[in-house]
């Protein structure tokens, strides 16, 4: 079998054809051999038509005569037929042996009548006018044109795999353990975790691992989708294909090969470009249909023109209607609209694992958000400070230094608020902790004690008013005592990510119902909903329930044909994830959140949300007009093929409806590319609907 051959097997063998591409490195040798193939059929098609008594006669010239002239255009039509028809004759017969009639069996159909009925001319045995060289090179030129183009445009929805791949280094400067702090350079598929790289300013990572000596601004784009580089530092994780901007840094290499984010964006990417899809099914439906539509026009052409008496006109108007009836651009419509859709989401950072998640997110009437490391942090943050009348950043300075031995969250959360005001934080000495109680050391000579209720108990002092209201919203409360007087307190909480004010409120303006659910206390879960204007609350609920009040929402929105997604990022979620219409796991969440949803937010932006509802909206738009378009035009353009309009004088001629056929497939392509205007980028979807 030709490379030809197989690539026309593959992409044109239904809408399974086209998804056999899982792997992008094929699709530039599937563009290449069509475009050999082309050319070379364009070259001999050239002295077919030329030479060809039938396209003489219609532009009035004259065929030069010289010796074998007569016998140029038969030759070169059965080996442009033999060569560059085989494809489509391939395709024919795959579609035969699967008993699923469809494009590729019109086209084999009608190069065929068209082939036997030029010899039969040529050797005098039909009518001259059934000389149809001049139209088989140009059907077999002008399909091949369109299948190129189809290969190509379908060969660019794979350039965020291409760019994904192209973010590893071609090489790694590997530590050298051999106390001399020296470095050798291999290739990544070379390294092992645990190995030391040097990754100098401006390079690529190229391993998921931890930084384990310098910082620098990382530059997380085609990853995350976050437009500014991060800074990390040691103990930090930085991913695969990400570039280090300013700085050079040591990685101890903790995953390697396909194991690694990058390896995993890349597998959701091409997982999603081999999913069915609802509209896909539709369009393959349609497909079938059109075949015995175009199979019964032709009888019924050839049976009218033959009982008018005009049996060559019969065999024109036949061939013309299968031409014209091929669901070239049919087949094309959905696969390519996804397929491109797939590649902007992952540049915006939306991985698209399930196509039916990205078409089921366009009807979605309610939200369904889980509260913690979603539309918070999900870690404490220091929230407010209240004082006896001393200064907030010296109470907070001297928190800082009584905690700054302790690996305690909330201690970590108090030296982390210090840092962020850029504090000069004096040195501790003499630390100690009691459980329940708090912690004290020695700082600058003066005892300083954070703790909470019992350490208040404990010295038989009274809370500052200032942290009533705070114990009301569930916060955490922490006192801060110097030599046992009290000089004010900490209120930490899980901070509301700044991003979240403005999801619900795009979401509001879209008419979407915003619900949040989490395993908080009802005080503390009614303070986040309050602050972000959130709908309703489900407070207090356990992680095997979250499922159940997905369901619970569901049946509520059956009614109104509308679907429920739900945001959430843990293991606990993954339920809930299965659950809903679309399960969406935000920042990259872990491994059993991202196998049960259908849609993955490589970012913990929750803005991504109101991405994803456009990116579904746009697609669903596309699919519709490319529907129509390949389907509307067959439907009209068919009758024209088979000469109804004949009485007033107008029939179609074959090599016209070639080219209208092939125009339509430049049409929906053309289309489907408008997609990659598209912006996904957070910031300005949410723009986008405010």
């Amino acid at each position: 079998m030709t490379e030809v051959d197989h690539t026309q097997q593959q992409a044109h063998a239904g809408h399974e054809g086209h998804e056999a591409h899982g792997g992008h490195s094929g699709h530039g040798d599937h563009v290449a051999a069509f475009r050999r193939l082309f050319w070379v059929m364009l070259v001999l098609a050239v002295p077919t038509v030329a030479l060809s008594p039938m396209f003489a006669m219609i532009l009035g010239y004259t065929v030069p005569a010289f010796p074998g002239a007569q016998w140029v255009s038969p030759v070169l039509g059965t080996v442009m037929y033999a060569w560059g028809g085989r494809p489509f004759l391939t395709g024919a017969v795959s579609e035969i042996r699967s008993r699923a009639p469809g494009m590729m069996l019109l086209i084999g159909l009608a190069i065929t009548v068209a082939f036997v009925s030029s010899w039969g001319a040529s050797l005098g045995v039909l009518h001259h006018q059934l000389d149809f060289w001049w139209e088989l090179a140009l059907l077999i030129v002008i399909m091949l044109l369109g299948h190129w183009i189809e290969m190509r445009s379908l060969a660019q929805t794979t350039s965020a795999l291409d760019s994904l791949a192209a973010l590893l280094p071609d090489e790694a400067e590997r530590v050298v353990d051999d106390g001399e702090n020296t470095t050798e350079t291999v290739s990544p598929t070379q390294l092992r975790v645990g190995d030391v790289v040097l990754v100098r300013p401006g390079g690529s990572v190229p391993a998921d691992g931890e930084i384990v000596d310098g910082s620098a601004d990382v530059d997380e784009s085609m990853v995350t989708g976050e437009s500014r580089p991060v800074r990390r530092g040691v103990g930090d994780h930085v991913i695969a294909g990400t570039v280090a901007t300013d700085s050079g840094l040591r990685i101890a290499v903790s995953a390697v090969g396909d194991d690694t984010a990058l390896a995993g964006i890349q597998r959701l990417v091409t997982e999603a470009q081999n999913s069915s899809s609802r509209a896909q099914r539709l369009a393959d439906r349609a497909a079938g249909w059109l075949f015995w539509f175009a199979l019964v026009s032709a009888v019924i052409t050839a049976v009218v023109w033959n009982l008018i008496g005009l049996p060559d006109q019969a065999v024109v108007r036949t061939i013309t209607v299968l031409v014209i009836a091929c669901p070239h651009a049919l087949g094309l419509a959905i696969p390519l609209v996804v397929s491109i859709a797939t590649e902007r989401a992952a540049r915006g950072g939306v991985l698209i694992k399930d196509r039916l998640a990205l078409e089921s997110m366009r009807t979605v009437g309610a939200v369904l958000f889980d509260k913690t490391g979603t539309l918070t942090k999900g870690e404490p943050t220091v929230t407010a400070i209240a004082t006896t009348g001393r200064p907030e950043n010296e109470v907070l300075a001297w928190a800082a230094a009584a905690e700054a031995d302790s690996e305690h969250p909330l201690a970590r959360a108090i030296v982390e608020a210090a840092r962020r005001r850029e504090l000069t934080v004096p040195r501790s000495s003499e630390f100690s902790s009691s459980p329940a109680v708090g912690v004290e050391a020695l700082v600058d000579g003066r005892r300083v004690r954070v703790g909470g209720p019992r350490l208040l108990a404990e010295v038989g002092s009274d809370e500052l008013s200032a942290v009533v209201p705070w114990r009301d919203e569930g916060a955490i409360v922490l006192h801060v005592l110097v030599d046992d007087d009290v000089v004010g307190a900490l209120k930490l909480a899980d901070e509301v990510r700044p991003e979240s004010r403005q999801t619900v409120e795009a979401l509001h303006r879209l008419g979407i119902e915003v619900v949040m659910i989490t395993g908080d206390a009802e005080s503390v879960a009614r303070a986040v909903a309050d602050d972000l204007g959130i709908d309703r609350v489900f407070a207090g609920v356990r992680p095997g329930d979250k499922a159940a009040k997905v369901a619970e929402l569901q049946d509520e929105r059956r009614g109104e044909r509308q679907g429920v997604a739900f945001v959430g990022d843990g293991v606990n979620d993954a339920p809930a994830l299965a659950q809903a219409d679309v399960g969406i796991a935000i920042g990259a969440g872990t491994d059993v959140a991202i196998a049960s949803a259908g849609v993955i937010l490589a970012s913990s932006d929750p803005r991504s949300v109101l991405s994803v509802i456009a990116l579904s909206r746009a697609t669903y738009r596309k699919m519709k007009q490319n529907l129509w378009w390949a389907a509307g035009y067959n439907l009209i353009s068919v009758p024209l093929a088979a000469g109804v309009l004949a009485p007033v004088g107008f029939v179609l001629p074959m090599s016209v409806g070639a080219i209208l056929m092939s125009a339509s497939t430049v049409v929906v392509a053309a289309n489907a590319q408008l997609l990659r205007r598209l912006d996904l980028r957070p910031e300005s979807s949410v723009r986008a609907v405010l």
